[in-house]
């Protein structure tokens, strides 16, 4: 592994448990917001258009990965099981679920990314819910992260995920704290870690109940276990359509009910996102985007340092196939 890399699996080695998070009420509350806030649409309905590579999926690597080391299941059967439900409770000062806000401004989650970081100044960003019904699951991956001037909303999350496994770019990253928490009934359905990088040990993390877990996970690799009970549901699952809560909750297409669901058979967690600064000085350079990365600088940096690895030896490639070099050369999973 390279020295940068090391340094960045010495740092992402925390991991604080929560237990209880928010207590009996808080926690309760938590499932509220879930049956108020519905319906929930599946992870591949997000996505920008971030112009290069369109071709390549956002999270190729993931998918590679997952399809690399999974049973031989068709990929239509391994996409339904990995394409679960997520919407977003809060962004910044948008609120999107009223009464998210006591979770959003947990002291107990800032003060555990502070001891994760280092970093004195701690800003609640985004909360966002995600939903699994029995049989999905969450491929090992690591979260997409921040840099100055490079996101999600404007970089292939694919690039973004390699810049900081590369280290080449740890001067613009935004630090990031996450908190999964967990709510309702689900026993099943382990939250996967590797705390100590990708040569390190599988750590599982029951999904129990008002309990969170505060970790790097820009860093640390990570993924869901499958969910158990009866996966009838997914198995007629396809892109597009929306999980509705109620007494029973539905999977729609449009209007027409695909199936029904018993809500305490599904996994539930609430991730919650910390951005650390040092100090109000750096928060104002994120805020005022003082040299911002641009793409061109990013591949030109990525390109030199291939070729200094001899990776490559002739023309930049075509953006397809750069970017699955660029996966293959920095994002390097467990096992």
């Amino acid at each position: 592994m390279m020295a940068g890399c090391d340094r960045i699996w010495q740092a992402a080695r925390m991991a604080i448990l929560l237990d209880p998070l928010l207590g009996a009420e808080g926690a309760e509350s938590m499932l509220r917001v879930r049956d108020a806030f519905g319906p929930y649409g599946m992870y591949s309905n997000e996505g920008h258009d971030t112009g290069y590579a369109p071709e390549l999926p956002q999270r190729i690597d993931a998918i590679r990965n997952h399809l690399r080391h999974g049973n031989g299941e068709p990929v239509g059967t391994v996409a339904a099981r990995t394409n679960y439900f997520r919407e977003t409770y809060a962004y910044g000062d948008e609120i999107t679920a009223p009464g998210i806000e006591p979770f959003l401004h947990h002291e107990g989650l800032a003060a555990a990314a502070r001891s994760i970081h280092g970093r004195e100044l701690v800003v609640p960003a985004i909360v966002f819910a995600n939903l699994y019904l029995p049989g999905q699951e969450l491929a090992i991956h690591t979260d997409v992260p921040e840099f100055r001037g490079a996101n999600r909303t404007v970089t292939p999350q694919w690039l973004v995920v390699a810049m900081h496994h590369s280290g080449l770019f740890d001067r613009w990253r935004m630090p990031i704290a996450t908190g999964v928490s967990f709510f309702g009934p689900g026993e099943s359905g382990a939250l996967v870690t590797y705390p100590e990088g990708p040569d390190g040990p599988r750590v599982e993390v029951a999904p129990r109940h008002d309990t969170a877990l505060v970790l790097d996970t820009d860093t640390v690799f990570h993924g869901v276990d499958r969910v158990a009970g009866d996966d009838t549901a997914i198995r007629s699952a396809r892109p597009g359509m929306r999980l509705h809560p109620g007494a029973r909750w539905q999977l729609r297409d449009g209007d027409a009910v695909v199936a029904e669901i018993d809500p305490a058979s599904i996994r539930f967690s609430v991730s919650w996102k910390g951005y650390c600064f040092v100090d109000d000085a750096d928060r104002r350079r994120w805020a005022e985007h003082g040299d911002d990365l641009t793409l061109d600088r990013i591949l030109d940096t990525i390109e030199a340092d291939l070729r200094s690895r001899e990776v490559l030896r002739t023309d930049r490639p075509a953006p397809a196939e750069f970017g699955l070099a660029i996966v293959d050369t920095y994002t390097r999973f467990p096992g």
